[in-house]
């Protein structure tokens, strides 16, 4: 009985990695690229420049600049600079007529000068994250299979702990050029290296669109009043209406000092203030993400804006939006610093390898069976082209979309919608070509081609825009030289993995192999 259970189990484990693979492939790889979505956008907008830090600065010159642009404005939106995202965003809201909405514009300033930045319109590292829950796919269904993804990789992982019985001896052992042998020992390795990483972003990603997938427990508390449940998981500020009479807003920084000391230190993350030019403003400063673990959704500390003084202090959470909270952290990881960051990363590229070798494992078992046939049952021709395609393919799609970054003319209408469009005319290319070139040649051939496309990315970089890696480097830069030294170590990864592709010599049956010895031994 417990050797049907294992095997059953090693058969939903095998079927369900297969059938969602590929999706769950591009899930996790952009998924993982999303935790450096401020520096891909820092890149791929290199007007932007990164300046050092002042707070202080930075609310006092977005507070003139908005005075000056949008002083009858409905709502101010102020987003300081960090060391990832040192572009200063402004957003205000035209006021109008009450019951309809008023237009949002926004404008990036430089922190020191004061003045808007022309930065090329890019989706920047926006668009991975996006795609990575979304698909790009209309809501809400890229977000629904998205979610049905996820499930089943929650399910793939619980019946692979159940399958291998011997996990943890196998995470020690790795037999190096033994074909089939050696895929399945680095799959067991990653899959158990970083298994409580892929349990936790796995299950957090359920907990996040619980209200999608699993509707029942708000129905049972909220009944059909489905607002209410989000009003009180996300509490308005109550804002005093406007009274019609003009006022002078008080400067921002002291607020923004006095809501630091309320959270003994803590960082702040946006500043909103609602209708600046009337004598009943008021300024919501909200606390940073980054300052913690759990995600606290209202954590707000909010001003008369003409009198200064102060009205409300978000309280604690209660405990099920902590719990929730707690979740939503974890997955997004924007409490994360440099290196827990890179640590995220690196488990979530060790979560795609374990997917795609999972894919090469299925597929070169029944190879095996059919290697002495002149010709591939369709299902593994099949097969072999999504796995090229889903992964070479897919690293080929996001080189294009970098490249495609630097090529566009900066005042090309649009140019952020060509760059997506790029993305998938390159992945839909390499899914062209598989079908062409199947097999080894495919693999070596899509692998090279991201290779050059991944390391040539530094130099296109220097050739586009003055902000090269010398330049980077010299001003302290990270984000910017930190992605220039990523696409060229990503690179020469894709080229040694064509190099070791291009020396793999095809599988041969035992039988096959044991005659090849009996010659060798009769001829010596």
């Amino acid at each position: 009985m417990k050797e049907g259970f294992r095997q059953a189990m090693a058969w939903l484990h095998t079927w369900a990695g297969l059938i969602f693979g590929w999706l769950l492939f591009a899930i996790f790889l952009t998924g993982t690229l999303a935790y450096f979505k401020d520096e891909i956008t820092h890149w791929m907008q290199p007007e932007v420049q990164a300046h050092p830090l002042d707070d202080g600065r930075s609310l006092a010159v977005a507070q003139n600049y908005l005075q000056q642009q949008a002083p009858t404005a409905a709502r101010w939106f102020i987003t300081l600079p960090t060391q990832r995202d040192p572009g200063l965003s402004v957003m205000w809201q035209d006021k109008v007529e009450p019951g309809k909405r008023g237009t949002f514009i926004q404008k990036v300033l430089d922190p020191v000068s004061g003045q808007p930045v022309q930065a090329r319109d890019s989706k920047g590292g926006e668009f991975f994250y996006r795609f990575h829950f979304q698909l790009q796919m209309p809501y809400p269904w890229g977000r629904w299979l998205s979610t049905i993804a996820a499930m089943v990789m929650f399910v793939a992982l619980i019946t692979g702990i159940i399958t291998h019985k011997k996990i943890f001896k196998d995470f020690f052992t790795f037999r190096p050029r033994k074909g089939q042998r050696s895929w399945l020992d680095g799959h067991n390795a990653v899959g158990v290296l970083v298994l409580p990483f892929h349990l936790m972003i796995t299950y957090s990603s359920l907990v996040i669109f619980m209200s999608m997938v699993m509707p029942a427990p708000i129905m049972a508390s909220y009944g059909d009043d489905s607002r209410a449940f989000f009003k009180e998981l996300f509490p308005n500020t109550d804002n005093a209406p406007a009274l019609g009479q003009s006022g002078q807003l008080l400067p921002l920084l002291p607020m923004y000092q006095q809501a630091r000391e309320q959270w003994a230190g803590g960082h702040v993350g946006r500043v909103a203030v609602n209708n600046p030019g009337d004598v009943n403003a008021s300024v919501n400063v909200f606390r940073a993400s980054s300052d913690s673990v759990v995600h606290d959704f209202g954590s707000t500390v909010s001003f008369n804006g003409t009198t200064g003084e102060l009205l409300r202090v978000s309280g604690e959470p209660s405990l099920p939006s902590a719990i929730g909270g707690s979740f939503y952290g974890l997955h997004m990881g924007h409490f994360a610093g440099p290196v827990l960051r890179w640590l995220y990363f690196i488990c979530g590229l060790a979560g795609t390898a374990m997917i795609g070798t999972g894919l090469v494992i299925w597929l070169g078992k029944r190879q095996l069976k059919h290697v002495k046939s002149a010709a591939m049952p369709f299902e593994l021709r099949l097969v072999e082209v999504l796995n090229i395609a889903s992964m070479a393919g897919l690293m080929i799609a996001i080189a294009a979309f970098f490249w495609a970054n630097r090529l566009l003319p900066v005042s090309f209408a649009a140019r952020s919608d060509w760059e997506v469009q790029a993305f998938f005319v390159a992945w839909g290319l390499s899914l062209l070509h598989a079908m062409l070139r199947r097999g080894r040649r495919g693999w070596v051939e899509q692998l090279s081609i991201g290779a050059l496309l991944f390391v040539a990315i530094p130099l296109l970089n220097a050739m586009t825009t003055p902000q090269h890696l010398g330049v980077s480097l010299m001003n302290g830069d990270w984000a910017m030289a930190g992605f220039d030294l990523t696409c060229l170590a990503s690179g020469v990864f894709l080229a040694w993995a064509a190099w070791k592709m291009q020396r793999r010599t095809a599988p041969q049956p035992k039988a096959e192999r044991a005659r090849g010895l009996t010659l060798k031994q009769e001829a010596g």
